[in-house]
This record gives C-alpha cells, sequence and structure tokens, in this order.
C-alpha cells in the first residue's frame, strides 16, 4: 500500500512538471512572451542557443564575448558599464585583470561583427565609463521605451535597412583600394607633367591662343594634384582614424579637380582611338565616388561623408 502512495505521488509530481513545461512552452508563444532572438542589421543573437549569425551563418564567438553583446543588446541606446559587465562576467570572488580581460573580450567581439572601435558601426566605447549599443535592435524587450528616438532611417523594417547599408569586407580590402586609386591618379600627374611640352602642343591646336593658358591651369591643379594625393596616401597609409574627416571636408575640391583630370584621356585620343578615351573619361568621372564609398566602408559611416 505504501508502494503504491509513493508510486502515485510520482506520477502526480511527473505530471505537474509536465503541466508546467507545457505551460512554459505554450507562453513563449504568445505576443507577450520575452523573445530569444535579437536582430540588427545582418545578424542574429540567439540567447537560447548561444549562437550569433551573420546572413544565416553561424560565427564562432566565445563565451564572454557572447555575454558581453547579449547584455548590450538587452539594452539599445543605453550605457552597460564596466562595472556591470564585471559583475555580470567575473564574480566577486574571482581574482582576473578585469581590464585586460574585458578588453580583450571587446577585441573579440569587434572582430566578430566587423565593427572598428575607431569608427564604431554597433558598439560605442564611452571611455572609462562603459559601452553603448548604437544600431536598431529588433527583438530587445526594452528597446521600446530605453532606446533613445530614432530617425527615420532607424525606424526602417530590417529588410529595408539591410538593402541600403555598404557591405562589411575586412578594411584591409577598401582601404588597399583606395591606396591603389590615389596612385593611379599619381601615375596620371606624373604623365602629363613628363610630357609636358607635347601636352602644350595639342593644348594650342585645340585652343588656339588659350593653349597656353590651358596649360598653366593643367599644370598648377597637377602640382596640387600630386600634394593632395601624397597626403591621401600617408593618412590612409599609417591607417589615421580622422581620413573620413578629412576626406569629408577636401570630398568636393577634390571631385572638381577629378572631373577636370577625367578629360586627360582626350590628350591620348590620337593613339587609342575616341571611343576608347570616352571609356576612360566616363570610368575617371565615376572614381571619385568610388572614392568616396571606400572611405566610408573603411573609416566610418554614410552620415560622416557628403551625400
Amino acid at each position: 500500500m505504501e508502494g503504491n502512495k509513493r508510486g502515485y505521488g510520482t506520477n502526480n509530481r511527473a505530471c505537474g512538471d509536465g503541466a508546467r513545461l507545457f505551460a512554459t512552452m505554450g507562453s513563449l508563444d504568445q505576443p507577450g512572451a520575452v523573445a530569444t532572438l535579437r536582430r540588427f542589421a545582418t545578424f542574429e543573437l540567439d540567447l537560447r542557443t548561444g549562437e550569433l549569425r551573420k546572413n544565416g551563418i553561424r560565427l564562432r564567438l566565445q563565451q564572454q564575448p557572447f555575454q558581453i553583446l547579449a547584455m548590450l543588446l538587452e539594452r539599445p541606446g543605453q550605457l552597460v558599464t564596466r562595472e556591470e559587465l564585471r559583475q555580470k562576467l567575473w564574480p566577486s570572488d574571482t581574482f582576473v585583470d578585469f581590464d585586460h580581460g574585458l578588453n580583450t573580450a571587446i577585441n573579440k567581439l569587434r572582430d566578430a561583427l566587423s565593427d572598428p572601435a575607431n569608427a564604431p558601426r554597433y558598439i560605442d566605447t564611452l571611455p572609462k565609463r562603459g559601452y553603448r549599443f548604437i544600431y536598431p535592435v529588433e527583438g530587445a524587450a526594452s528597446a521600446a521605451s530605453t532606446a533613445p528616438p530614432a530617425s527615420a532611417a532607424q525606424t526602417e523594417t530590417p529588410e529595408t535597412a539591410v538593402s541600403f547599408e555598404l557591405p562589411h569586407p575586412p578594411r584591409s580590402l577598401p582601404r588597399a583600394l583606395f591606396l591603389l586609386l590615389q596612385g593611379v591618379y599619381l601615375a596620371i600627374y606624373v604623365a602629363a607633367l613628363a610630357k609636358l611640352g607635347r601636352v602644350e602642343e595639342l593644348l594650342g591646336t585645340w585652343f588656339g591662343s588659350l593653349g597656353n593658358q590651358a596649360a598653366i591651369l593643367l599644370l598648377v591643379t597637377a602640382v596640387l594634384g600630386i600634394a593632395l594625393r601624397l597626403f591621401l596616401l600617408s593618412a590612409a597609409g599609417f591607417d589615421y582614424r580622422g581620413v573620413g574627416r578629412l576626406f569629408r571636408r577636401v570630398f568636393w575640391a577634390l571631385f572638381v579637380l577629378d572631373v577636370f583630370w577625367a578629360l586627360s584621356p582626350f590628350l591620348l585620343a590620337h593613339k587609342i582611338g575616341v571611343g576608347l578615351a570616352f571609356a576612360a573619361f566616363a570610368t575617371l568621372v565615376w572614381l571619385p565616388f568610388a572614392q568616396r564609398t571606400l572611405v566610408r566602408m573603411t573609416y566610418g559611416h554614410s552620415r560622416d561623408l557628403p551625400g
């Protein structure tokens, strides 16, 4: 009889546990349940499985960087202090170099997100205070009540936002292409100056008495162009963090200079043909915009540059 009672009690507990589990699973499907997915840009964080995915592909991310990202996504737009991170990642009885450990975890997280500290897209650093997630987050429980007012661009759906954002290759690729373009322009300037006598003859044939003025304009712009390209080469070559801001300041002057020099292929039209000269002209007209895009991809957000 006693055995039957114990069996009956065990069955009751099993049924009760099953009912509670069923109720819990049902509650997760209800509108008020806390979602376990956090989405931003092309990334998706699954709090239940502990996985970070980009475009559906799982990324390797260690536990501490994952926990930091989860904390930041729970409070988008708000400061998460270093002390809060310490309490979450390292219990009070743990002896560790906290600053070094936290900095290492943040660097690993930035690597996974391709988010440079000098031009952050997702994680903003507040020196000596903590970190703040600055990109709109879908699925954050506190996003609607705690995030700062969003602009029109931030209120777009994730599909719309992704379709208009720039790609995120490793920074070394757009930076290398930007440096290559500066080298191309330098080669054009130097080649024109090396053949300045022949260029003067062609300009005289085209413009008559105005040929000398045109040759002087070409000479002056070539010298200015060489100085400007060497400046951009050195700044980007040493990966100066202010390149985006500097490029923004000189963009329109650079645009006028580049469009002027886009006419240079016509100096070779007698050798390469008019059709190829027009093709080269169209390419050179496009290059200022290509440079602007490369700078955006390497050194900062689109709002840091004109257009």
